[in-house]
């Protein structure tokens, strides 16, 4: 007799690095309650992540850039899926999002209420913000049974992202990266806007500390985050430059998952490669200024996070609308070093 089926399962996944990672706690969740074939419909720079969650089948890259409606291509992309899937899940809010399920005549399509979507989801369900106060909640949520009790956190099976020896090794090889001492993953940069940054002076005083205690800096980033690195590696004694390693920039993100996995601990922003190192595993010290952890926190055993909780923060803008950043600025180096100290794993 011959095994039933698998269920079909088209997910349309969000645009961002770290709602990415954190998307996988659906997937989990799928998996648990009966294996399945999960396919992410995403933009094409969401592969290198999908590839490291052992619950998705495969990555079906989104042919449009940001914000692009495309009606006529959605609507193509949608009917060459029909027939495919057996439900799908819709995580953007946006009306655009639920086109391509629509489209593909997938029967049951489940998604918060969002833009206006009624009829693009049959299985819609109206969010209650204090009910879900966390992504990963609202994420999981919509694989349970619409009045089933909120998932709790500690219920909740964490991202996990699974890396290869080889691909380690082959991206160490190409950075010329050494493994002789303990190694500090700096992650300045934030692409949300400056009110997220800690300041690269701030950044060149733990590298400073940890270099002075025989261990090594690797600075990771987009190209955009390159001039914040090469500031900090300004700031450090030239004694010490050589003991630092710009990656921001010079990795692909398949690279700087594999080279983050191997380092001995993290600082960083809130920022997608925050939540990258969570989901590795790293031991990890997240500094927030303008945003809280209490929608999106990075999701580890090893997680200090440091934040001076003044009354004008968390204002969730883009640039601090009092033109301090006292936030960030405020939040002493040291505070961070002694997070470093006491987080299980890290040398001593």
């Amino acid at each position: 007799m011959s095994e039933p089926r698998r269920p079909r399962i088209l997910v349309v996944g969000p645009s961002w690095v770290g709602d990415m990672v954190m998307a996988q706690t659906l997937f989990a969740e799928l998996q648990r309650q009966r294996p399945c074939d999960i396919d992410v419909l995403a933009p094409a720079w969401c592969r290198p992540l999908l590839s490291r969650m052992p619950e998705v089948r495969q990555a079906l890259d989104l042919p449009f850039g940001h914000g692009e409606l495309k009606l006529r291509q959605r609507r193509a992309e949608g009917r060459a899926l029909r027939g495919g899937y057996d439900r799908a899940f819709v995580l953007p809010n946006s009306l655009k999002s639920a086109l391509i399920p629509f489209w593909a005549g997938v029967p049951v399509r489940t998604g918060w209420r969002g833009e206006m979507r009624y009829g693009l989801l049959n299985d819609v369900r109206k969010l209650d913000k204090e009910r879900y106060p966390l992504m990963v909640q609202r994420f999981v949520a919509l694989a349970l049974d619409a009045d089933a009790p909120p998932p709790a956190l500690e219920t909740i099976q964490p991202p996990r992202l699974r890396v290869d020896s080889d691909a380690v090794a082959a991206a160490r090889a190409d950075q010329r990266l050494a493994d002789d001492r303990p190694v500090l993953g700096l992650c300045p940069g934030a692409e949300f806007g400056p009110s997220k940054r800690w300041p690269e002076y701030h950044y060149a005083a733990v590298a400073r500390h940890w270099i002075g205690q025989g261990g090594r800096v690797w600075l990771f980033g987009s190209g955009k985050d390159r001039p914040v690195a090469e500031q900090i590696i300004e700031a450090l004694p030239e004694a010490q430059r050589g003991e630092a390693a710009i990656l921001a920039g010079a990795t692909s993100l398949e690279q700087a998952v594999d080279l983050l996995s191997v380092t001995d601990a993290v600082v960083s922003n809130d920022s997608g490669l925050m939540h990258i190192a969570a989901a590795l595993g790293r031991p990890l010290v997240a500094v927030y200024g303008s945003t809280s952890p209490g929608f999106t926190p990075p999701l580890g055993e090893a997680v200090a996070i440091e934040r001076l909780g003044l009354e004008c923060s968390p204002c969730f803008q883009r640039e601090c609308p009092l033109g301090h950043l006292n936030c960030l600025r405020q939040l002493e180096p040291d505070r961070v070093i002694q997070a470093l100290a006491r987080l299980p794993g890290v040398p001593r």
